[in-house]
């Protein structure tokens, strides 16, 4: 490879970063163990709501509610660049608790500049939204291609010496850390990621049944333009088994119908998996000191809705 940035993981964030590199004239190789999307992007629901993940103050709540600002502007301009069509629409989302909860969470969430009301059910958010990530995947590559960017899939890039390039990012998910990165021979530490296996259901309903996004802890259903309605997720720590349990499936499927019971009657169509990856640190988005190394990865449940975020700050800091 002879370009003089090489991103390694051609996911969501890695596409990201690449598109706005290749913007400002860089010339960029996204490299991948898989395909491009492959993995953990492509399993993702696509819920977009920071305000039903993050209950207490902290930098994932500020980075969500940022991310979230930034998303409609992200996908008109990737739609438009590309001409592929996103299905994305902030539908809002209901989410259930108790009442003392959704007090103590509607006055954090608020402060940290979420739009959030109250109601007898728990909290409604009106700016959540949804996106499917295939069409993201599928834009990415058409502008990524457009602008030059040279893709290598199945180019498993398990050693890399920065030094040879001008900058080296890596956002490779939960294998980020298992890459040997190295600067003028010195072998960088990088912050430790695992896999956080998730299983997810969908369903082939009739567009528009479900109206707003329905969640009760760790449990969703949202539905997309088309009609195809998931529901999620599990977090496993069974590092990289890719195994379908369907009784794990089942029950989703029984906490899903109790959320919204229009699903108690129905049958699944498709059950999937996918690798979160988990940092404890994370995320990491930033530059390894004194190196021309970057990290962007560990958003563990939070990688498409930090996406636009995340790309607009690599990109920025290494054309800075």
């Amino acid at each position: 490879m002879t370009s003089s940035i090489v991103i390694v993981g051609a996911g969501l964030i890695g596409g990201s970063i690449a598109w706005r590199l290749a913007q400002r004239g860089a010339q960029v190789t996204l490299a991948d163990a898989g395909t491009f999307g492959g993995e953990t992007s492509r399993a993702g629901a696509g819920m977009l709501s920071p305000g039903g993940e993050f209950e207490t103050p902290s930098r994932w709540l500020d980075l969500g509610a940022e991310g979230m600002r930034l998303y409609p502007d992200f996908v008109a301009e990737l739609a438009e660049e590309s001409g592929v069509p996103i299905d994305f629409a902030r539908c809002g989302s209901k989410h259930f608790t108790d009442p003392a909860s959704a007090k103590r969470r509607a006055e954090l969430q608020s402060a940290a500049g979420i739009r959030v009301n109250v109601t007898p059910e728990g909290l409604f958010y009106p700016d959540d939204a949804y996106v499917d990530p295939n069409d993201m995947l599928r834009a990415l590559r058409r502008v990524c291609e457009t602008r030059g960017v040279a893709i290598a899939e199945r180019r498993a890039m398990t050693e890399i010496e920065s030094t040879e390039f001008r900058a080296v990012v890596i956002s490779a998910g939960a294998w980020s850390s298992k890459i040997r990165v190295t600067h003028a021979g010195r072998i960088l530490e990088l912050p430790p990621v695992e896999p956080v296996k998730g299983h997810l259901i969908g369903f082939d309903l009739a567009p528009g049944s479900l109206g707003p996004m329905l969640r009760r802890g760790h449990d969703y259903i949202l539905q997309r333009s088309n009609g195809f309605t998931i529901a999620g997720s599990t977090e496993e720590h069974a590092d990289f088994d890719r195994t379908v349990d369907m009784g794990v499936c089942a029950g989703i499927h029984q906490r899903a119908a109790a959320l919204w019971p229009v699903l108690a009657e129905k049958h699944p169509g498709a059950q999937w998996i996918g690798f979160r990856p988990f940092s404890s640190e994370g995320p990491h988005i930033r530059r390894v000191e004194g190196t021309n190394v970057w990290l962007a990865y560990g958003h563990f449940r939070n990688g498409i809705l930090l996406t636009p975020l995340t790309a607009g700050a690599i990109a920025g800091q290494i054309a800075a």
